[in-house]
């Protein structure tokens, strides 16, 4: 049976560090898809956006955002213009799948990712290496969730967040859309929408700001 081809976009870290999750078994890698026409590579070719639709039969992995940039990440995903069923999820084969957890489409498990009984990813999440999401926890779409982060059961956390690396986040609680947490915060309470959570126990920056305005 022939390998399905596939490109990954843009040309990042995350989406270098994610051929390392992808079976090449099944893919065949065309390259990647990138919009900085100054990236360049002797190892991979790059392409504009334009091989997308020249083949419809490419699938495709999209692993957009960063710290900066992390709120968009449903408008550049989207943007694409694809349908759904040409994107692809991708889970190194060291990371651990509890029962009845669900992953959605486009969606990035890293080496060393634990996901206990019961949890759910929804479309467009990206996991980085050594986090655990325990159980029965929702990751809700276009979350990207770094590094050694560990969230407690039950807690539910919004659509467009950022996690950053090393936080933990106790038991039971909600963190809102759009919410950016720093890196090594321990989140000890629900989170507003938008929030800018730093610190142990974490803060609100933007609450502070907000305070000081007032």
């Amino acid at each position: 049976m022939p390998k399905k081809k596939l490109v990954i976009f843009p040309f990042n870290g995350n989406g270098i560090e994610a051929l390392d999750c992808i079976s090449f078994d099944e893919y065949e890698l065309v390259g990647f898809v990138d919009d900085d026409p100054s990236k360049k590579s002797n190892l991979y070719d790059i392409y504009t956006r334009e091989i997308l639709h020249q083949y419809n039969d490419l699938y495709v992995l999209a692993v957009p955002g960063s710290p900066s940039s992390f709120r968009r990440r449903n408008d550049i995903i989207s943007s694409l213009g694809i349908d759904t069923n040409r994107y692809i999820k991708a889970i190194h084969p060291s990371a651990s799948i509890g029962r009845n957890v669900k992953i959605g489409v486009n969606c990035l498990i890293m080496a060393g990712v634990v996901l206990t009984s019961n949890a759910r990813l929804n479309d467009h999440v990206c996991v980085l290496p050594n986090s655990v999401i325990h159980h029965d926890t929702v990751v809700d779409e276009y979350t990207l969730i770094g590094s050694n982060v560990v969230v407690a059961g039950g807690t539910s956390i919004g659509r467009n967040c950022y996690i950053g690396s090393g936080t933990n986040i106790i038991n039971g609680i909600s963190i809102g859309d759009s919410s950016l947490i720093g890196l090594g915060s321990n989140i000890l309470k629900n989170v507003a929408g938008s929030a800018k959570m730093v610190g142990n126990p974490a803060r609100d920056l933007n609450a502070h700001i907000n305070h000081e305005v007032l």
